[in-house]
């Protein structure tokens, strides 16, 4: 954890780089004076509707289809344990601790918003959870993405009461019960709407969904360099790339990759080649069209992170605490606007994907290829060189184009048809962070095979005075083989090499070698 890194949780709304701090980088929550503030101005109004005859929805009634039933006060407090307890109901693989990080800060973000009505001992709590690095077990199945994240949410509501299981600081599960006490942290128990509180939010598909356009930033970023790196082996053209032809069809995403490829082949020796020796009028659509594919992804990227900022500066919970003092119920827990571009997200991901593959069975076939060796084998048919890579890649890509059917379309009534309409907001955002993963292995294998068809030109090129590479694309053929991905050569256990480019990819390493000679690429 970065000790030295502190979040405030205020008026103020929380930003991407906020989630992705404490979720990834372990940094430090605070919860502002006025934020404590807020909390118990909005607290004062439940305990006054709770002393009130007339039943109010979260406060004095049960929940769901249950809501007919109005609790007596010497109930509450078992209402609120029972609806924790009763929801922590997933099951299926543990998420994964940045995903129940990001959840949590996320719903400590409503509760500091002083609309949800709870104690500022509850906010403190979850904080101090946060703080210790006490990470609740949360199981893969449970959340419709309606009515927030329920199960999910429970998991983590029930370590806040002390009970179920939790990853301590060294990463092993054990009882909530020892964690809490070993952190010198009193688990609370829930008064009037608490409860409800805690579960009631879309927190766990927004932050994975934050986390997705981090990653994908970064990937479209490489995408554009692995794309320069393979026409320029295949002796494309870059006139394609020109300013003048993505200008008069303005979307900005095209323009910023056109813009990207152009850069990292400023120089290169090799590009418009063809001509030379085997005449085209134009190159392939996945080397001419790869701006349009990539700048249409990074266009419904900017759109999803817009989503994202406003679900960010929402404070989701039923019934709400208005800043008039109102407590109304709403609808503002259902997902869709989440879920749908989460969705839209799997959807540019899978067709990122399978441009690259495009790109890179061009790459290993002769006879598309300009020259280069069967499947860039050493010595083709003793060696079968990167044959197999590209099976590995297209398996990828066809899972992600399972994977970018919409969940969102799905519905399945719940809670005796009193919850009628779901989201599904969950599952669009697990199966996107899947399918995130499997693109940045796509791009290394074209990376992987890119590199090689590079390193091949330059030791056939006649002149030996001149590297006839681009210096940028010169630059990611050496971070390629300082991360440990082998040459051209005999065929050797080809796995490690792949593992090694996928780790180049996702630290953004081969991006910052890039940008070491380009400058800061788009």
């Amino acid at each position: 954890m970065d000790e030295h890194s502190v979040v405030s949780l205020g008026k103020a709304n929380v930003s991407a780089a906020d989630v992705l701090a404490v979720a990834r980088g372990g940094a430090r929550v605070e919860l502002s004076a006025d934020a404590l503030a807020e909390m118990a101005a909005s607290r004062a109004r439940i305990d006054a509707l709770a002393a009130e005859p007339r039943p109010v929805y979260g406060v004095s009634t049960g929940f769901g289809a249950l809501a007919v039933r109005h609790i007596s006060p010497e109930l509450r407090a078992q209402l609120q344990r029972s609806l924790v307890r009763s929801h922590a109901a997933g099951m299926g693989p543990q998420v994964e601790r940045e995903v129940v990080r990001a959840l949590m800060f996320l719903r400590l973000k409503t509760l500091a918003s002083g609309r949800t009505g709870v104690r500022p001992l509850i906010a403190r709590t979850m904080a101090a959870l946060l703080n210790a690095d006490i990470t609740p077990v949360v199981r893969e199945y449970g959340s419709l993405g309606c009515s927030g994240d329920l199960a999910p949410l429970s998991h983590c509501a029930l370590v806040l009461m002390g009970e179920g299981e939790a990853y301590g600081p060294d990463g092993t599960v054990r009882p909530a019960t020892e964690l809490l006490a070993e952190a010198g942290i009193t688990p609370v128990e829930l008064h009037e709407k608490e409860g409800l509180a805690l579960i009631n939010g879309t927190d766990g598909m927004l932050g994975m969904l934050v986390m997705a356009c981090a990653d994908l930033a970064r990937l479209y970023t490489t995408a554009d360099i692995t794309a320069a790196m393979s026409l320029e082996a295949l002796l494309g053209t870059e006139k394609v790339l020109a300013p003048e032809l993505h200008a008069i069809r303005p979307h900005p995403g095209q323009t910023a990759s056109a813009a990207n490829m152009l850069a990292v082949l400023a120089g290169s020796g090799l590009t418009g080649h063809h001509q030379d020796d085997a005449p085209r009028v134009q190159d392939a659509y996945s080397l001419r069209c790869a701006p349009q594919v990539a700048g249409a992804g990074r266009d419904t990227l900017a759109h999803a992170r817009l989503v994202a900022d406003r679900e960010l500066a929402a404070a989701v919970d039923n019934p709400v605490v208005l800043p008039d003092g109102r407590v109304e119920s709403n609808g503002n827990f259902h997902g869709a606007p989440v879920g749908y571009v989460l969705d839209f997200l799997a959807i540019a991901a899978a067709d990122l994907g399978s441009i690259a593959e495009r790109r890179t069975d061009r790459l290993l076939d002769k006879n598309r290829s300009h020259g280069l060796p069967p499947f860039l084998a050493d010595d083709p048919g003793v060696d079968s060189g990167l044959m197999i890579a590209q099976y590995t890649q297209a398996a990828l890509v066809s899972e992600n184009k399972r994977l970018a059917v919409p969940a969102s379309v799905d519905s399945i009534p719940s809670s005796a048809m009193q919850e009628d309409h779901v989201s599904m907001g969950w599952s669009a955002a697990r199966k996107l962070r899947s399918a995130v993963q499997n693109l940045s292995r796509v791009l290394a294998v074209e990376l992987t095979a890119a590199a090689r068809a590079l390193e091949i030109r330059r030791d056939s090129y006649t002149s030996r005075d001149t590297d006839p590479l681009a210096p940028a694309t010169a630059a990611a053929l050496a971070a390629v083989r300082a991360a440990g991905v082998g040459g051209v050569g005999p065929d050797r256990f080809l796995a490690p090499d792949l593992d090694a480019a996928a780790a180049l990819v996702a630290s953004g390493g081969l991006i910052e070698a890039v940008e070491a000679v380009t400058g800061p690429l788009s």
